[in-house]
C-alpha cells in the first residue's frame, strides 16, 4: 500500500517523537488516480498536517511511484463520495474508544492540548493545579473552577487537557464539552423544536462534568444566562464538576445577571497571565523542537524576549522560520529570526530588559559579559545599575525578570533604581546621560 510505503520513510526522515504525534495517528481511506486520501482525527490536525508536513508527504509519495502526487484530508467521522469531496456522515461524531454512543458531547479535542504539553510556569501554575484537581475530584477547589485570561494564554489548552484525561482514566464519563455561543444555539433549537425537556435532560440528568468556554460571548442574553445558572446549579448541589472560562474575570463581566455571576464565582476562580521571560524561554524551546529546529541560546533568547502575551504568535514565529530556513537551505541566524520577529509583533520591536542590557553595554564600552557577571567594580557596577533603572522604565517586566538579565535578584534591582534615583537628584550630568540613554532606549 502506497501509504504504508511513505509512513515507513517518514518514519526515517522525523524525528521518533514528531512521527508518532503527527504522522501515526493518520489513516489510509482511499487511493483515486493519483490523489491519496488520509483520515485526521479533527480538523485542527488537519491544518497542522497542511502547514507543517504536506510538502514532505507529497514528496515521499512522488518518490513511492505517484509522479503527479496530490494529498487529501478528511477528518475522522467524515467519508469521500465517488467524487472524492468529502461529505459529512450524518448524525456522526469523533468518539473516543469504549464511551458509549451519545454519552458525551464535546468539540473535536486538539491531539496536542494535554497536561504532557502544557508548559507550566508562574503565571499558570494556579489554574493547571486547579485542573488537575478537577480531573481527580479532590475536593481541593470545590466543585465550579473559574479561569478568566486574554487570549492565547492557555484556556483552551486547558480545558482540552481535562477532556483527554477524564476520558483516559474514566472513559464512561458524561462529559459536554462547548462554547457558550454552542450552548445558546442548542437552547434555541430546544425552543423552537419543542425540546426544551430533552435538553434539560441532557444537562440536568446526564452529566458529570460540564466544561463551557467564553461565558463572556452571554453578556446580554438574559434567557441564556437564566437556564446556563440553573443547569449549574443543579450540577453543583449534585456534586458534578463544572469548568468555566472567560476573557474577564467574573467581576469584570457586563450584562451578566447577578445571581449566574455569584453561581459561577461560588468555586475558585483563577487568572492565567501573560507567561514570564523564563517560561516563555521554555516555550521556545518545545515548539521549535516540535518543529525540529535546533536554534541555539541567543536565538531562542531573542524570540521569548520580543514575542510576549499570546503564545500562539511564538508558535505561528517557529512556523514562519521553519519556512524561510528551507528556502536558505536550513540556515537560521539572527537577521532570520528579526525579520520573522518583526512580521509577528510589528516593525518596532518590543523593549527588554537584555535589549537595554546591549545598548548600555555599547555606551560605555563595557560588554554585556561584564555588566552581567559579578564584578564589583565602579566602572562595571554604575553601568549596570543604569540599565537596570532603564529596563524598570521602558519594560513591563518584573523585578524578578529584569534581575534575571544581569544574573541577579530582584533586590539587587530595587536597589539599583534607589542608586540611580539618589544620582539624579544629586547630579545633573546623570540626568544629563539618562535623557541621551532614555531617547536611545525609544528608537530600539
Amino acid at each position: 500500500m502506497v501509504w504504508e510505503k511513505v509512513k515507513e520513510s517518514l518514519k526515517e526522515t522525523l524525528a521518533e517523537n514528531v512521527f508518532n504525534l503527527w504522522i501515526e495517528p493518520i489513516q489510509f481511506v482511499q487511493l483515486q488516480g493519483e490523489r491519496l486520501y488520509l483520515s485526521t482525527p479533527d480538523r485542527y490536525f488537519s491544518a497542522y498536517i497542511k502547514q507543517n508536513f504536506l510538502g514532505v508527504i507529497e514528496e515521499k509519495m512522488q518518490e513511492s511511484g505517484l509522479v503527479a502526487a496530490k494529498l487529501a484530508l478528511c477528518e475522522e467521522g467524515r467519508k469521500v463520495g465517488a467524487v472524492g469531496v468529502p461529505k459529512s456522515t450524518a448524525g456522526t461524531q469523533m468518539r473516543l474508544p469504549y464511551v458509549p454512543e451519545n454519552n458525551s458531547k464535546f468539540k473535536a479535542l486538539h491531539p496536542r492540548y494535554t497536561f504532557d504539553e502544557f508548559m507550566v510556569g508562574e503565571s499558570n501554575i494556579l489554574a493547571e493545579s486547579a485542573c488537575r484537581s478537577m480531573v481527580a475530584k479532590d475536593g481541593m477547589v470545590g466543585p465550579c473552577l473559574f479561569i478568566n485570561s486574554d487570549t492565547g494564554l492557555g484556556k483552551s489548552h486547558l480545558t482540552h487537557a481535562v477532556a483527554h484525561q477524564v476520558f483516559t482514566e474514566s472513559p464512561m464519563t458524561r462529559l459536554h464539552y462547548l462554547t457558550a455561543k454552542q450552548f445558546s444555539a442548542e437552547m434555541v433549537r430546544g425552543i423552537q423544536t419543542n425540546s426544551m425537556d430533552a435538553f434539560k435532560r441532557k444537562y440536568h440528568d446526564n452529566c458529570d462534568i460540564l466544561l463551557v468556554e467564553d461565558i463572556h460571548a452571554l453578556t446580554g442574553k438574559k434567557k441564556t444566562q437564566e437556564e446556563l445558572n440553573e443547569i449549574l446549579d443543579s450540577l453543583i448541589k449534585s456534586g458534578k464538576r463544572v469548568i468555566l472560562t472567560s476573557n474577564r474575570a467574573p467581576r469584570d463581566l457586563i450584562g451578566i445577571d447577578n445571581e449566574f455571576l455569584s453561581r459561577m464565582s461560588s468555586g475558585l476562580v483563577t487568572s492565567i497571565k501573560a507567561p514570564d521571560i523564563a517560561t516563555r524561554v521554555r516555550i521556545v524551546e518545545k515548539k521549535a523542537h516540535l518543529q525540529q529546529l535546533f536554534l541555539d541560546e541567543e536565538l531562542i533568547d531573542y524570540l521569548a524576549n520580543h514575542i510576549r502575551g499570546d503564545v500562539r504568535k511564538i508558535e505561528s514565529a517557529l512556523i514562519a522560520v521553519r519556512a524561510k530556513a528551507r528556502l536558505t537551505g536550513g540556515h537560521v541566524d539572527l537577521d532570520l529570526i528579526r525579520e520573522v520577529v518583526s512580521s509577528i509583533v510589528g516593525v518596532n520591536q518590543v523593549i527588554t530588559a537584555s535589549s537595554i542590557c546591549e545598548l548600555v553595554s555599547g555606551q560605555f564600552n563595557v560588554s554585556i559579559q561584564d555588566l552581567q557577571s559579578r564584578s564589583r567594580k565602579k566602572a562595571i557596577t554604575f553601568p549596570r545599575q543604569i540599565a537596570m533603572y532603564l529596563a524598570r522604565k521602558f519594560t513591563e517586566e518584573s523585578l524578578a525578570d529584569i534581575g534575571r538579565a544581569f544574573n541577579r535578584d530582584h533586590s539587587t534591582v530595587l536597589h539599583s533604581i534607589k542608586v540611580v534615583s539618589n544620582h539624579l537628584v544629586r547630579d545633573h550630568s546623570v540626568g544629563a546621560q539618562l535623557e541621551i540613554l532614555s531617547n536611545k532606549v525609544k528608537q530600539l
